[in-house]
């Protein structure tokens, strides 16, 4: 098929249309538009049935489109499935040929036939197109929902299930800030939109802020109310973010790694200063020593061990940050709580040492430790030794009977006389 014709007709078709009532002009070129758009879906669906696109030496619809087209994967993917969509639906084929419904109310249906099924949509047909031709696509898209669920009302709580098995958060520092990234079920997703939506609402008229920048300001509100007084104390130390600053290194925030010192005096502007020695000798130290007198760890020595450890549980390649604090010398074998007698571990670091799957090594720089993982099979070198001891005695068996079994079948040799 020769395109240039069809390409003539319509450059004359868009001059007829570039004077008059914009209105107008707007209406007709839009309805033009839609009516090209269901001869691509048609297309689109015809080609990906054939599989011609490989005469064109392309491995599938979505390279082809790509090579041809210039259009994305996922585009081409969407206008195949519209094309088959109108090929099960007679009315919605005829409508989106004449340009009354657009593309995107084909999807709505596209979707109506894979979540309620074909016969059902077929015999809804005639009313869901009044409500295309008068409405916008989302508003079919929600009523084709409600139909859905409407048939099917056992698929919210199905679908409020499988929204608690997605539930997922992940926070992960890159070079410029942190990526955040996850999931939220029913209930919690809607309780964060119910106070984000209060707090990223603009201020006044006069508030002149992106979408995207009153958004996160709403979440560092959020952060800032939480932190300062809307969550309980975790062993006396109220939950916040650390800046470890060094005389010599640049500043570390808990969890990120290295900061400018613009951005390290704009949290020094709200923010409580605690000095801690971490280098001298003990006697400096002595001031946060409790010995005896106390059992658990003070607030002062939690600080410091976490200071210490710069946040970062002790175990052997664990990342943790929510620390409990162990006594290396175990306080029932008369262990002091004293700030070089401490160690942080994670929850489940701690509950690995108390199996005896990890042990503390002491250094020569008092308060630093190693932690070492222990083989969780005890006597597993004993097992080794066995092991090797009975491959070589079966070892000796075998070549033992070889050497018997090779002398039982020699001929035995004469006598001289």
């Amino acid at each position: 098929m020769d395109p240039a014709p069809t390409i003539a007709a319509l450059r004359e078709a868009s001059h007829a249309l570039s004077s008059g009532d914009p209105s107008e002009i707007l209406k007709a070129a839009q309805r033009a538009q839609d009516a090209l758009d269901a001869v691509k879906a048609d297309a689109m669906a015809t080609l990906d049935c054939t599989r011609d696109f490989e005469a064109d030496g392309a491995s599938s619809i979505s390279t082809w489109s790509r090579n041809h087209l210039r259009l994305d994967a996922g585009e081409a993917r969407r206008l195949a499935r519209a094309g088959q969509t109108l090929r099960m639906l007679d009315g919605v084929d005829s409508d989106a040929r004449s340009g009354r419904i657009r593309l995107k109310h084909v999807e709505a249906f596209t979707y109506g036939l894979k979540h309620i099924g074909p016969q059902i949509l077929r015999d809804s047909e005639p009313w869901l197109l009044d409500v295309a031709r008068t409405s916008e696509p989302a508003t079919l898209r929600s009523i084709i929902r409600d139909l859905r669920e409407a048939i099917y009302p056992d698929s919210l709580d199905k679908k409020w299930a499988e929204g608690m098995d997605r539930e997922d958060i992940q926070i992960n520092a890159v070079p410029d800030g942190w990526h955040l990234n996850g999931f939220l079920g029913t209930i919690t997703g809607a309780k964060l939109k119910a106070i984000h939506d209060v707090l990223s609402a603009p201020k006044d008229k006069d508030d002149d802020r992106t979408g995207a920048q009153r958004r996160v300001a709403a979440l560092d509100e959020l952060c800032t109310k939480l932190l300062e007084s809307g969550l309980p104390a975790d062993k006396g130390v109220r939950p916040h973010i650390s800046v470890i600053v060094e005389a010599d290194r640049p500043a570390q925030l808990k969890g990120f790694g290295s900061i400018g010192p613009q951005l390290l005096d704009y949290l020094k502007c709200g923010a409580d200063v605690t000095g801690i020695l971490t280098d001298g000798a003990l006697p400096q130290a002595r001031v946060l020593n409790v010995g005896r007198s106390h059992r658990l760890a003070t607030l002062k020595q939690r600080r410091a061990v976490i200071a210490r450890q710069r946040g970062i549980c002790a175990g052997p390649g664990c990342r943790h940050t929510h620390l409990e604090i162990h006594h290396v010398k175990p306080w029932s074998e008369n262990g002091k709580t004293d700030l070089d007698d401490l160690i942080g571990y994670c929850v489940r670091c701690h509950h690995l040492h108390h199996r005896g799957l990890l042990q503390i090594k002491a250094t020569d720089v008092p308060g630093a430790y190693e932690v070492h993982g222990r083989d969780p099979r005890p006597g597993r070198e004993a097992y080794k030794r066995r092991l090797a001891a009975y491959r070589e005695t079966n070892e000796i068996r075998r070549i033992a009977h070889e050497i018997r079994t090779r002398r039982e079948r020699r001929e035995p040799v004469p006598l001289r006389t």
